[in-house]
């Protein structure tokens, strides 16, 4: 690959950002163990995964020996569901902590990953496409991420980008997650085409549980005290039965998306962009 930043190899990883690897004012520490201890048995996650492996799976389909980027990978979970639906792929994660690294490395071996701070991305116009899910709205500098991801996209590359949305859902489980802000659709659609960027589909997600979504932002919002780990594994963990109940709802979001239906609210956006020509 061919990038412009030097760097430096921690624990047999390449680091392009080493001053910064466990600072962690991006996102709590203990936020990695809990997302090892939910990614199997999580209705969101699991939705969450089948629509974006297809969303990323589509946007390269017909390159041969096509090259994908993940920003912000975390524990390598989605890179290793991508990795082993297409074994052709070349694919590439980053995250800006080693903690989430190490654990990435060994969920995915066959997969290369790095150390970077998303704000300078080295790369240009290496990747067939780039996705980003959940992790600039930890990163005061937004836009300075969608350029950098713009020039690292080849012409006619694609983006597959999800933030949360509404700024009236905001709570302290944001400010547990170190979230700087929620997106308007507005707001992240201009920033994406002022990167240099064009918007080829639109929608919102988590369409149908969104009631219920909000009563619980609702009820936890009334609490003065910070949010903890606990609150945090309350909000993501469910009953079996109940979370077999959310996963089949969930499906009827899929349904829509992949009928390219542009759904109005929801806790998350999604966004599919192209890199212009």
């Amino acid at each position: 690959m061919n990038n412009n930043l030097p760097y430096t190899v921690v624990e047999g990883i390449k680091c392009y950002h080493p001053n910064v690897v466990e600072e962690f004012d991006g996102y709590p520490s203990s936020g990695f163990d809990v997302t090892d201890d939910v990614k199997e048995d999580s209705f969101w996650v699991s939705s969450r995964t089948r629509l974006l492996k297809r969303e990323v799976l589509q946007a390269m389909s017909g390159i041969p020996s096509a090259r994908f980027f993940e920003i912000g990978c975390g524990t390598g979970t989605f890179l290793r569901t991508i990795s082993s639906s297409d074994s052709s792929l070349v694919l590439l994660g980053s995250e800006i902590y080693l903690r989430g690294l190490r654990s990435a490395i060994l969920q995915c071996p066959n997969v290369e990953f790095i150390q970077l701070d998303a704000t300078a991305i080295p790369f240009e116009s290496e990747f067939d496409a780039i996705g980003s899910f959940d992790v600039i709205e930890h990163i005061d500098d937004d836009i300075a991420v969608l350029r950098g991801i713009q020039q690292a996209l080849k012409p006619g590359g694609r983006l597959i980008l999800t933030v949360p949305q509404h700024q009236f859902m905001w709570g302290n489980l944001d400010e547990f997650l170190h979230h700087r802000r929620r997106y308007s659709r507005e707001d992240l659609l201009n920033k994406i085409e002022s990167a240099g960027m064009q918007v080829n589909y639109v929608t919102s997600f988590v369409f149908m549980l969104f009631p219920l979504m909000l009563v619980s932002r609702l009820i936890y919002r009334k609490r003065k005290e910070q949010a903890t780990v606990a609150e945090f594994n309350q909000q993501v963990r469910f009953n079996p039965i109940i979370n077999r109940i959310f996963d089949w709802i969930m499906r009827i979001d899929e349904a829509m998306i992949a009928r390219r239906w542009s759904l109005p609210w929801g806790g998350t956006l999604l966004v599919v962009a192209q890199k212009r020509s």
